[in-house]
């Protein structure tokens, strides 16, 4: 269980308190420091991965580590922000529950023999709600630059693909799963 690829997984779930104290009364430095943790945690999704195939060591458990550690680092930042009143909570609900959902639907799927494996809208989805929770995180403007419009408009753009990639996963499933059940 304890190879590097969970490791990293495990110490980007680890990060979440730290993300939470340095938000919960947020400042100039600790939402710099809070954007520079989130992006080391969020650089250790691509390692993780990276090395867990690099070096053959893709285990159940790193399977299951790898996606939780990215839902609930994403989640707490989400939570966070609505928390500050920095993005509206509709936003959050539709994301963490478009990723309970899938996860659900995994579960489901598992127990009929099915894999739902990422594809490449679920990593682009994954990877825009990063860029947008960089600058959201920054919240205050450095060197004239205000971070929130950008960060809303990546956003936005998350959103879009993360309903967009959900109804994609199910629409998948209940095809296999109708062409499994009229075989």
């Amino acid at each position: 269980m304890f190879n590097l690829p969970n490791s990293l997984s495990l110490a980007r779930i680890a990060t979440i308190p730290f993300l939470v104290v340095l938000l919960y009364y947020p400042s100039r430095i600790t939402c710099l420091l809070a954007m520079l943790v989130f992006m080391l945690a969020s650089l250790t999704d691509l390692v993780d991965g990276f090395i867990a195939r690099r070096w053959n060591i893709v285990t159940t458990v790193g399977k299951f580590l790898d996606p939780l550690a990215d839902k609930l680092l994403i989640g707490a930042i989400l939570i966070m922000l609505v928390h500050l009143g920095w993005i509206e909570a509709w936003i959050c609900i539709i994301i963490i529950s478009r990723e309970l959902a899938v996860t659900g639907l995994r579960a489901i799927a598992a127990d009929y023999g099915m894999i739902i494996a990422a594809d490449s809208f679920g990593k682009l989805k994954t990877i825009l709600q990063i860029a947008a929770l960089c600058p959201l995180t920054l919240h205050y403007p450095w060197f004239g630059l205000d971070p929130k419009p950008i960060g809303m408009v990546c956003l936005y753009a998350a959103l879009v693909l993360t309903v967009f990639s959900g109804g994609k996963y199910f629409y998948g499933f209940s095809r296999n799963w109708i062409s499994k059940e009229t075989a």
